[in-house]
């Protein structure tokens, strides 16, 4: 049951980001600080990636953990209201994520997927970009 009500609900889902969400931002900085440049939302790659860093021909992805339902992590719940309604709307997410981050690989971009739930830990976001960054 939801604690909110359906108005609640409402105006707390219209306020939902797509784009420079508080991850984002965090991931971003953590990036310009360690010295990579990057560009933001670009429209002809597709999924239009959080970041790209064509230098090193890589693009992230800063994902929640709810909204692309990162297994195996609390927040990615889902609710249990309207279940038919986010069962075919997180699948859709979910699909849509994979297929763009295949259309990626075949155009020879390296894809990196950065979970909200991980961004509290800035070292191991930059080991893991590094190492993807690294990779011929």
């Amino acid at each position: 049951m939801d604690v909110l009500t359906p108005e609640q609900r409402r105006k707390t889902m219209a306020a939902v980001k797509s784009r420079d969400t508080k991850p984002e931002l965090t991931v971003r900085r953590l990036l310009h600080a360690a010295g990579y440049r990057f560009r933001l939302h670009r429209k002809d790659l597709p999924g239009k990636p959080d970041i790209v860093l064509p230098k090193f021909r890589t693009v992230v992805f800063v994902h929640g953990c709810f909204w692309h339902q990162h297994v195996s992590c609390k927040a990615a719940a889902r609710p249990t209201s309207k279940q038919d309604y986010w069962q075919a709307k997180l699948d859709r997410n979910i699909e849509r994520d994979i297929a763009n981050q295949n259309k990626l690989l075949e155009l020879g971009w390296k894809v990196l997927v950065l979970w909200e739930c991980e961004i509290k830990s800035p070292d191991a976001i930059l080991k893991r970009v590094e190492e993807v960054c690294s990779l011929v």
